[in-house]
């Protein structure tokens, strides 16, 4: 581990065309109980999305050349120069002392911490019944199960788990400074975050701190809906191939999750009466397997899973 200072605050937050969301989110920031030392704004907006005076300094990159909220992190990494780099979805608003919980969460040891989504629902039954049943291992996602417990976990001590999700996840600048996320994920960058977790130094402790809480507004703009299964199918087939090819755990684990998209897309298929399901099933895997082998991809759909961030 680096040295353990953490004085010193950036928020990194990666915008496009939303500038009414974006106002929000930056004063959402300029009332916190503890304030960033710099604000790195990276806006791939054909049109600068925000021009008024702050009082903290902000580092502002304007260049609708860059693809997707990966790439325009990396962009904001290059020139961030905090102890702690925050980084921040554009549609985002944060309780007034999410700062300063998210850094009283920091102690020796510590890679990084995130708070919560007070926004995000449980799913349906019949999503919960099947996520518990088929996503399993290293598929599963931990993050999700503390959001759906926001109110009753609101004064619990931090929780350890193993990814955090884009739009609000911090870390020692001193551990990420080398480690970029994945510029082939261009678009909308799905599994970014889960994949740029994966790639920290082994031993990495990641904290959820409930007390840290923000509203995720999920703004439509740049949201366009697409059946679950093809972003489902396209982030886990693309950390299988990344991350998870070796062990007999991994395997079974990869096996069983796509017994349970088989399972899942015959029956939206009855249903719809409609080959669409099996086509986003496939359509996901084919993105996955043209971001691994390197072909940037066009602009990925969000899916219409309900408390994914």
């Amino acid at each position: 581990m680096c040295g353990l200072a953490a004085s010193s605050l950036s928020i990194i937050i990666a915008t496009k065309n939303r500038p009414a969301d974006l106002e929000k989110a930056i004063q959402s920031v300029l009332v916190q109980t503890r304030l960033p030392n710099e604000l790195v704004l990276v806006d791939q907006s054909p049109e600068r999305s925000f021009a008024k005076p702050i009082n903290i300094p902000i580092r502002y990159i304007h260049d609708p050349g860059l693809s997707g909220a990966g790439t325009a992190r990396n962009a904001g990494m290059d020139v961030a120069s905090g102890d702690i780099w925050l980084f921040l979805d554009d549609d985002v608003i944060l309780e007034p002392d999410f700062i300063e919980k998210i850094l009283a969460a920091y102690r020796e040891g510590v890679t990084g911490v995130s708070g919560v989504v007070t926004s995000y629902s449980r799913p349906a039954l019949g999503q919960l019944l099947w996520e518990t049943l088929f996503v399993r291992g290293p598929f599963l996602d931990d993050r999700q199960r503390v959001y759906w417990r926001a109110e009753r976990l609101k004064a619990a001590k931090p929780i350890r788990v193993r990814q955090f999700g884009a739009g609000l996840m911090s870390f020692r600048s001193c551990v990420i400074k080398q480690l970029r996320f994945d510029p082939n994920l261009a678009g909308a960058s799905p599994g970014e975050d889960i994949d740029f977790c994966a790639r920290l130094p082994r031993g990495s402790v990641l904290l959820i701190t409930p007390r840290a809480r923000l509203f995720h507004k999920r703004s439509p703009a740049g949201r366009n809906q697409a059946h679950w299964l093809l972003l489902h199918a396209q982030v886990n087939s693309y950390m299988r191939q990344r991350h998870w090819r070796s062990g007999i755990r991994n395997h079974l684990c990869f096996a069983w999750l796509n017994v349970g998209y088989a399972l899942a897309t015959s029956i939206s298929v009855l249903r719809r009466g409609s080959l669409e399901p099996w086509r986003a099933w496939q359509e996901g895997l084919r993105r996955s397997a043209a971001t691994v082998g390197g072909k940037t991809q066009t602009n990925i759909p969000a899916p219409t899973v309900p408390g994914r961030s």
